[in-house]
């Protein structure tokens, strides 16, 4: 996955590093160690093999290989590779799931704007 700007990383929290707050990001961001807390950004999010996310992430796309517990938001694509596991609920457009992939929660999927029209055509 390529970032929307120029797709360059452009932050990183290694394995052996811990982290507990709120982290914004523009580009792309890379976690492989531990996080405790929010995320946004409007571009791409990776987590590594190594990583454990516990918290709200709202991002275009993200890319999990890791562990993600609390609630997923990307406006864009979420991918879940096959050592990914993931204990959230996801709301995002598209979502893809590899095989030997771990997901436990509910997910919503497609276009808000179009979901809006159709309910205020149902009501016509």
């Amino acid at each position: 996955m390529k970032g929307k700007g120029n797709g360059e990383l452009n932050g990183f929290l290694d394995s052996g590093a811990s982290f507990k707050g709120e982290l914004e990001f523009e580009d792309t961001m890379r976690i492989d160690g531990r996080f405790n807390g929010k995320i946004v950004s409007k571009n791409e999010l990776i987590v590594g093999e190594s990583a454990t996310i516990e918290g709200d992430i709202h991002v275009g796309r993200i890319a999990i290989s890791g562990t993600v517990i609390g609630k997923i938001v990307a406006s864009q694509r979420v991918e879940i590779h096959r050592n990914g596991k993931v204990y959230s609920d996801i709301d995002t457009p598209a979502l893809v799931i590899e095989e030997g992939a771990i997901f436990q929660g509910n997910c919503v999927m497609g276009d808000k704007k179009g979901a809006s029209v159709t309910n205020i055509a149902a009501k016509a």
